[in-house]
């Protein structure tokens, strides 16, 4: 029974883009690990921005550094 968790920041995914991680992962698991659909699990957590950090640093600190 795999449970698979996407965590992406909260930048305007949408539904059918969900929808196609959760199906494009599913699908991954039963073709490599033939693992059922049916028991396989995928969540998908949108996190705000301000908590996400890369290399000790806010996202969008980092974001704007390795753009300048």
């Amino acid at each position: 029974m795999p449970y698979v968790n996407i965590k992406v920041t909260r930048e305007g995914v949408t539904p059918d883009q969900k929808a196609d991680l959760i199906r494009g992962v599913t699908d991954l698991l039963v073709r490599i690990l033939d693992k059922s659909p049916a028991t396989t699990f995928v969540v998908i957590d949108e996190i705000a921005l301000e908590d996400w950090g890369i290399g000790g640093l806010p996202v969008d600190q980092y974001r704007r550094e390795a753009a300048g």
